[in-house]
């Protein structure tokens, strides 16, 4: 009986890597630019992911092809972590999605198996029927932007990995929860949850020559968003922070700025202290000294003689005539 055990246990072993092999992938993605772990075999720059496989988008978005049809497009920066339910061997079992920080957007028909996208803070459920438009993206904060699109959306709900509640994304509904939490949710979210749309290089505007400014001519303007791209790339953590210019933003020599500042005179509004009641007068006395000159002495005036003798003295003057 022994002998028996060990033989099945021997051959269950020796059987294992065939099945293995004849195991069917769940993914495929091209190895230029993309870090791929995992579960997994590589031949021909693309890599085949068995039952699990880590993907690591570089500098820009990742193309993940599902052997059971549709695709994953993890953006640029982002890492996700690829699983199948092993309950269910064929080609159309349940996918499990762990996003820690970043953006993805997945496009598929949903399978008779409901899918799972797991966030540090929430578990989001795909079940079917329906297409498959979705969008997600997290950043560092935790907050989670989910994006349903389409008319035959999936049955999208979530729930909290640390909260209770459940709440279900509607078709073509757009909505944020802030910090992960169903707590503070924003139904009506305005910014896209994807990837952010790439920046088209903005050529830089010719120096305007000097001539040209003082013949009177405009100079031409940029438009903001072109002279200025809002970095949703860089705010979100899905890029790196653009490079400081090495050379001066306006060449030396060139007219940046130009200001027209009118100059006039008015001798009646001019302060001139010499003269009486002019305007900025200086007070008695200290004109000439504000004017560099020696001051005039000012002469004293005689003091007042008072008391009761002084005012009888006057009183007989007016008597008297005198």
């Amino acid at each position: 009986m022994r002998g028996l055990r060990v033989c099945a246990v021997g051959a269950a072993l020796a059987a294992a890597p065939a099945l293995f092999a004849q195991q069917t992938p769940i993914a495929y993605v091209p190895t230029a630019g993309v870090t791929v772990s995992g579960s997994l075999s590589v031949e021909n720059g693309s890599a085949s992911i068995g039952n699990n496989g880590t993907i690591t988008a570089g500098d820009s978005a990742a193309l993940v092809k599902l052997v059971r049809g549709g695709e994953l497009k993890v953006c640029a920066t982002t890492k996700v972590h690829l699983s199948r339910d092993t309950s269910f061997p064929d080609a159309d079992s349940a996918l499990m999605i762990a996003l820690d920080r970043g953006a993805l957007e997945a496009s598929y028909q949903t399978g008779k198996y409901s899918d799972v996208v797991l966030t540090p803070d929430l578990r989001i459920l795909i079940s079917g029927p329906g297409v498959a438009d979705l969008k997600i993206r997290v950043n560092e904060k935790g907050d989670t932007c989910l994006d349903n699109h389409g008319v035959n959306a999936p049955y999208v709900t979530v729930t909290s990995q640390f909260e209770g509640g459940l709440y279900r994304v509607q078709a073509n509904q757009r909505v944020m929860f802030e910090d992960g939490s169903l707590q503070k949710v924003v139904d009506n979210e305005t910014e896209p949850c994807g990837c952010p749309a790439p920046v088209a290089p903005v050529a830089p505007v010719a120096p305007v020559a000097a001539a040209s400014v003082a013949d009177g001519k405009p100079a031409p303007v940029a438009k903001a968003e072109a002279a200025n791209p809002f970095p949703v790339a860089q705010s979100e953590g899905l890029a790196a922070p653009a490079p400081a210019p090495t050379q001066p933003v306006v060449p030396v020599g060139t007219v940046h700025a130009e200001v027209e500042a009118p100059i006039g005179y008015d001798a009646a509004k001019t302060p001139n202290p010499a003269a009486p009641g002019a305007v900025g007068t200086a007070p008695e006395g200290v004109a000439d000294a504000a004017a560099g000159a020696p001051s005039a002495p000012v002469a004293a005036k005689p003091k007042k003689q008072g008391g009761f003798f002084h005012s009888i003295g006057h009183f007989f003057a007016r008597m008297f005539g005198k």
